[in-house]
């Protein structure tokens, strides 16, 4: 089987022209892409608030499990059933998969940003108010700062969700790695399926190496080294 998937990864054929692999990983990545934003856009306000102030807990660990538990595939299916008469062309389809991909990236991020903000340690935020600093600035310049661990990894976790479930956006039609994958089996041709899932995988590795080299230069080398010893 192992030789199998080789040999159609090695066929310079499924590398080209706009169903071939490049295309799909390209219009894999977009969609996984501003879907992660879409999430980012919601959980990190949300987040933020929740850590900083401790208002609403109860509210936010039960939103978070209430997103985990949707059914990503059913969600898609309502979904593009209520969008597609009121949409023209692929936002039609295409909307419809982002909005289930955003639901999905959400939990984690919003896991993240909370831990990171409510684990700061006290003493920090007391020093950041004996010296006269606003809540506000409390927030960007002592808290931020001292969570960027947890974020990143609540946006790196949620990345890898949304990258292995956005090949569901094949099954409305839509492109991306997932094609191989419906395609594959529509055609009983099981290295394309074998294939398809095996490039999945590469995909979200080489993101997640990116997002690792990103936060490695972000987060302080205090903070890094701090969180490694925990």
């Amino acid at each position: 089987m192992i030789a199998t998937i080789w040999d159609w990864l090695s066929d310079a054929a499924n590398w080209s022209g706009s169903g071939g692999i490049i295309a799909q990983a390209q219009e894999h990545l977009r969609l996984s892409v501003i879907a992660l934003l879409a999430a980012a856009l919601i959980a990190i306000p949300i987040g933020l608030y929740v850590g900083h102030t401790g208002r609403g807990r109860v509210v936010l660990v039960n939103a978070v499990s209430a997103f985990r538990a949707i059914p990503s595939l059913g969600v898609l299916f309502i979904a593009a059933l209520l969008l597609l008469p009121r949409l023209r062309g692929d936002l039609a389809f295409e909307l419809p998969s982002l909005i289930v991909l955003a639901i999905l990236g959400i939990p984690p991020i919003l896991s993240g940003v909370y831990a990171g903000i409510e684990q700061v340690d006290p003493a920090a935020r007391d020093a950041a108010r004996g010296m006269g600093m606003t809540g506000w600035q409390q927030l960007w310049r002592v808290e931020v700062p001292c969570a960027l661990p947890l974020i990143f990894s609540g946006v790196r976790s949620s990345m890898m969700q949304i990258i292995a479930t956005a090949t569901i956006a094949a099954v409305v039609g839509l492109g991306g790695l997932g094609r191989f994958l419906i395609d594959g089996q529509a055609n009983r041709a099981y290295d394309e399926m074998a294939g398809g899932a095996v490039l999945v995988a590469l995909l979200a590795l080489a993101v997640d190496i990116v997002l690792g080299l990103l936060q490695r230069a972000v987060v302080s080398p205090g903070l890094a080294t701090h969180g490694r010893s925990h």
